[in-house]
């Protein structure tokens, strides 16, 4: 199984443990390792990250029979912290479009990276739509419109906590492929599906279609406007 295509690996950190998971395209478990981390210990979370790994790469790559390239960080730390900005700008085409809201998303995700120095964003996320004075809780598209308000939160983190993270990572020839804020999962977890790791796959490929979504690149088989949006990062 040495196609990147065919399993995810995911890598849970919070204060109390660590959890490293793999499941297949068709969401079946291949590994799953934790470690539970003392309250009282003095030694720093990015060495135990580095001693976790250590432990389990190799193991999961024969399990795998193929290299893991890639992974995905599931983050549970109090270093988060949210943005709020609202901005109203009047839409001139009359029909609102996906792509009159995207203009209004790059200026809007420009303005929080030049506000937030240092910070990295990884989830950007609209809260309500003002159009005419109306509130939406979802994208009316081909709406007439002669005025568009957005409110949009914006989920950060310092780059050096994660610049840390891949430094390790890249001890194992391991790129960080996503990362994502747990609490923020944890919002949509319920009975139907109680896994973390299994709902962060669904959030990633646009399970809330109010989140904008990061990507480093837009598929070439993908439409840029569809119902979730997706940006350069």
């Amino acid at each position: 199984m040495d196609n990147d295509l065919n399993f995810e690996t995911y890598l849970f950190i919070s204060e109390n443990k660590l959890i490293i998971y793999v499941n297949s395209e068709r969401n079946i478990q291949l590994y799953k390792k934790e470690l539970m981390i003392p309250k009282n210990s003095s030694e720093s979370i990015l060495n135990k990250v580095d001693y976790f790994l250590n432990e389990n790469i190799f193991k999961i790559e024969r399990v795998l029979k193929g290299f893991v390239k890639k992974m995905i960080l599931i983050l549970d730390s109090e270093d988060f912290f949210s943005v709020d900005i609202s901005i109203k700008k009047k839409n001139y085409e009359n029909i609102l479009s996906f792509k009159s809201l995207n203009h209004l998303l790059y200026e809007l995700k420009d303005y929080c990276k030049d506000s937030t120095q240092g910070a990295k964003i990884i989830h950007m996320v609209i809260q309500n739509y003002l159009i005419n004075e109306k509130n939406y809780t979802s994208f009316p598209e081909n709406t007439k419109c002669n005025s568009l308000a957005l409110d949009v939160k914006f989920i950060c983190i310092s780059n050096d906590l994660i610049k840390n993270v891949e430094v390790i990572l890249k001890k194992y020839q391991i790129s960080l492929k996503k990362v994502v804020n747990a609490n923020y999962i944890n919002n949509f977890l319920d009975e139907d599906e109680d896994n973390i790791f299994l709902m962060s796959k669904k959030i990633i490929v646009g399970h809330n279609a109010n989140e904008v979504l990061l990507v480093d690149k837009i598929p070439k088989n993908r439409g840029f406007f569809e119902k979730f949006f997706s940006f350069f990062s």
